[in-house]
């Protein structure tokens, strides 16, 4: 078994966001058509590098209840043509917007992106109409990943020690 540490960060006002400057090269898209394969090929090819495994098993009729859901939105950051990386926003109990999934595909790692990517994120959030923006991460995510929601104004409000196989 492997300790792991998850941090759970928050924002309650859109005013906290302090934002990065757009690096250039990177188009971030709203997929408007909801394809749960989009998003399970999304989850695989950003999250392959973190360890995201908990969804890996999952069935069609799975990723397409979550995917597909009213609540979810996703967006992609496209570059040079390719997915660069993406996330999700969930709408959850009293207009709590969750970045359920954030993240960057391995070869787009190393281009100051994620800074611009999660400002972005958060952005939508607001723009949903959020009372409160939250995240979480882990002590397996990117080294940056940590600092990087801390930067843009998230603050951390629980810290988790998890066993992992």
């Amino acid at each position: 078994m492997k300790e792991v540490t998850v941090w759970y960060l928050e924002s309650r006002s859109q005013a906290e966001l302090k934002p990065a400057s757009d690096p250039g090269g990177i188009d971030i898209r709203e997929a408007q058509v909801k394809q749960y394969q989009f998003n399970r090929f999304l989850y695989q090819l950003v999250g392959a590098a973190w360890q995201w495994y908990d969804k890996l098993g999952w069935s069609d009729d799975q990723w397409q209840a979550y995917a597909e859901a009213e609540n979810l939105r996703t967006w992609v950051a496209w570059s040079e043509g390719s997915p660069a990386g993406y996330f999700e926003l969930q709408m959850q109990d009293q207009g709590s917007v969750e970045i359920c999934y954030f993240g960057l595909a391995e070869k787009f790692l190393g281009r100051r992106l994620g800074g611009y990517l999660l400002t972005e994120a958060i952005r939508k959030a607001w723009d949903w109409g959020a009372s409160r923006v939250w995240v979480n991460t882990c002590s397996l995510d990117h080294c940056n990943a940590l600092s990087n929601y801390q930067t843009r104004g998230l603050s951390l409000y629980k810290t988790e020690l998890e066993q992992r196989a």
